[in-house]
């Protein structure tokens, strides 16, 4: 008898509410580090954020939750030789969809031009494809003429601004590409492609691997 109350009588040591609080806190930490670790092994390697450059004259950019696939649409250059988006795969492209009867288009045209001229010896390419009809196209060789060093680029069928994906709202539409030819970030409207924060944004692009 006396041997079964001496075993009940020997409690189990409780643990102090101090513990329960340190070991509850470690649990915590613990998660944290997995989840950040988690979070980054699915974030595409060498991907900048573009946000920051979401401002000024770039108030207007959308950036994409994730980098967007390019169409694989065939439009022209001014000599009528084919071309698709991937064929200035390894550049960065900036391509501003515009026609010859679209004012902001005119607008922000010099802008553009700064930018290519801007990173002659980099590899950047502005590519401003017109949607203009062929009984215009005087008018858009006009247009580049006062533009260098841009050069023509036609889709008068509006084949690329139904075949991107969300498509163009309007005009101007400018399209941003890596240098692996996913979009990274578009902007309907006209923009001020010379100033500080698309010269940011391109640079940022360019520097990625």
């Amino acid at each position: 008898m006396s041997e079964i109350q001496s075993d009940k009588n020997q409690a189990a040591p409780k643990r102090s509410p101090l513990k329960w609080a340190i070991g509850a806190v470690l649990l915590i930490g613990v998660a944290a580090v997995l989840y950040v670790i988690a979070s980054a092994s699915f974030k595409p390697a060498g991907v900048v954020d573009l946000k920051e450059f979401k401002k000024a004259s770039l108030e207007k950019l959308e950036v994409p939750v994730e980098p967007r696939g390019q169409p694989a649409t065939v439009f022209t250059d001014g000599a009528g030789k084919e071309l698709t988006l991937a064929s200035f795969k390894g550049q960065v492209v900036v391509m501003n969809l515009w026609a010859t009867w679209c004012a902001p288009c005119k607008k922000e045209m010099p802008t553009l031009a700064k930018l290519q001229a801007s990173y002659a010896t980099q590899p950047l390419k502005v590519l401003p494809i017109s949607v203009d009809r062929d009984s215009d196209l005087n008018l858009v060789q006009a247009e580049m003429t006062a533009n260098a060093p841009l050069q023509v680029y036609r889709d008068p069928g509006y084949k690329l601004s139904f075949e991107l994906d969300p498509r163009a709202q309007g005009y101007p539409t400018t399209v941003i590409y890596d240098k692996q030819g996913r979009e990274r970030a578009r902007l309907s409207g006209d923009a001020d492609w010379s100033s500080p924060e698309a010269h940011g944004l391109v640079e940022a692009l360019l520097a990625e691997r």
